[in-house]
Parts: C-alpha cells; structure tokens; sequence
C-alpha cells in the first residue's frame, strides 16, 4: 500500500501502512519533523520510513512547514526569527502543534485502523521539543518515545539560531521564562509516566544539543525506576539534518539517516512487541 496523505482536524499529514499490514488495527506511531531539512511531513516520511515496523507511522506536519507555509515560501520563518526568536517563531511552533494534537490524534483515530495500545510518539529536533512538551500533559497513554537529535533546552536552538542570522538574541524576563518552560532537562520530573525512550544523537550534531541530550538521558535514568528503559544512542557521520537542503520534497535515503531509520526500526520492533 502506498502512503496515505491528508488532514486530520487542519494538521496535513503522510501516513505509512504497517508492515505485512493486513486489514485489521495496528500500533500507532506519531512524529513530528525539523524545522531544519527534512522540513515537511513527506519528506521526514521518505528520510525515516521505517518500513519494516508493522505499525501505522503517521507523520504530522509542523505549524509553518509543507502545506502551510506561508505563500509557499521559508520567508516567514526567517521573518519572524528576525523579530523574535523564541517569543514569535519557536516557542509559538512548538505550543500551536501541541495543541493541534489531541483533536488530530482523534481525527487519525477515525481515519486510520489503529488499535487501542499506547501510541509511540518520535521527535526531531524542534520535533523532539514538541514530542516531550507533548510527553507533559499526553491525551493518551504514551507507551514510547524515541528522539532524533532534539531540542531538549530550547535555549540551546536560540542560540544557535542567532549565531546564524548573525544578531545576539536579547534575553528579557519573558523570554526566560518561556525557556525555562521549554527546558526538559529542567523539567524531566514533569514527563508524564515512565514510557521507553530512545535517544539518537548523531556524532556531528552541534556539541550543545548532544550535551542536552545526555543530560535529559542522565536526568531520566536517574528518576525511572527501571534506568534501562532509556537508551543513547550515537549515530556517527549524523550531522543534525537528516536530508540535504531544501528538504521540502521526499528524497533518497542518507547514509547516515539510513543508519537513523534502522536504528528506529529495530527499537519500535523491540518495544512494540513488548507492550
């Protein structure tokens, strides 16, 4: 079966049948994408297809991206980083798809035969912000969670993010607050549950989010009452995008995020088995 698109409550979406899927109800797997490449749900959908997992993987499109950028262009995002980094491009991406989600999850639930297990959710890297914001207050149980080079502290992504467009960004009180609520390391203790995680952080992704990442697999580790429930992974060669740019339509495989997609395969077949 070829990949399903469409919309479920506004959210476009590129769906993957499971594996030897047959006609009956299957796990459901949930991601979101990059802001950076690959930066539509299509084209996540062909850099991770994670063919041989006999789940539905439904690939979620980002606030901004795909079929909802704005005039069909990436000048927005570059627009509204200029004004405000975090307080009107990050932060706002992150909180409208949260909220998109639960009345997207429901719509999924009615368009696609999936059964009633926890879903798995996965992440990369402004991704991953949104997968563990998600993790908070989940509207369903979550039984696993993988993350692909992510945004653990978003204030790690300010900075990155400023050191590109060349203008040191300019902390205000609100600004640090709303870090702070996107610090998961910070927050580890408010993720909801103890659901299976998975880590990958590839050898070449920018050393302060690697750093982040070890320190949310360190913070979890310490707080599970089983620590190996948690694993990191390094990927090497990963750089942090999983494609080549713009990104925007499905292309060829990677090597090194054709070593990511085994990676997620061989982890949602363990664990989904285990459910």
């Amino acid at each position: 079966m070829d990949a399903i698109t469409g919309t479920a409550a506004g959210v476009p979406f590129t769906a993957l049948p499971p594996a030897g899927s047959s006609d009956g109800p299957a796990p459901l797997i949930v991601t979101w994408h990059m802001l950076d490449a690959p930066r539509t749900d299509a084209a996540f959908a062909a850099a991770l297809p994670m063919t041989g997992v006999p789940a539905w993987r439904v690939h979620l499109g980002m606030p901004l991206c795909g079929e909802r950028m704005v005039d069909g262009r990436l000048d927005k995002h570059i627009e509204l980083a200029r004004q405000d980094i975090l307080q009107a491009y990050l932060a706002p991406v992150i909180h409208q798809a949260v909220d998109e989600f639960p009345a997207a999850l429901a719509e999924l639930r009615r368009q696609l035969p999936v059964d009633e297990q926890p879903i798995s959710i996965l992440g990369a890297s402004l991704g991953g912000a949104v997968a563990l914001q998600v993790l908070v207050a989940p509207p369903t149980s979550i039984g696993t969670v993988a993350l692909v080079n992510p945004g653990v502290r978003v204030r790690a992504g300010v900075e990155l993010l400023a050191a590109g467009l060349g203008q040191p960004y300019q902390w205000t009180a609100e600004s640090r607050r709303t870090a702070d609520e996107l610090d998961f390391v910070a927050r580890a203790g408010d993720l909801a549950g103890q659901p299976s995680l998975l880590m990958v952080s590839g050898e070449r992704d920018h050393p302060a989010l690697r750093e982040d990442a070890a320190a949310l697999v360190g913070a979890l580790r310490e707080r599970y009452a089983q620590p190996d429930e948690i694993e990191l992974t390094t990927v090497p060669d990963l750089a942090h995008s999983l494609a080549n740019e713009p990104g925007l339509e499905p292309a060829p495989q990677l090597p090194a995020t054709m070593a990511v997609d085994e990676i997620l395969t061989d982890w949602f077949l363990r664990r989904l088995t285990t459910q």
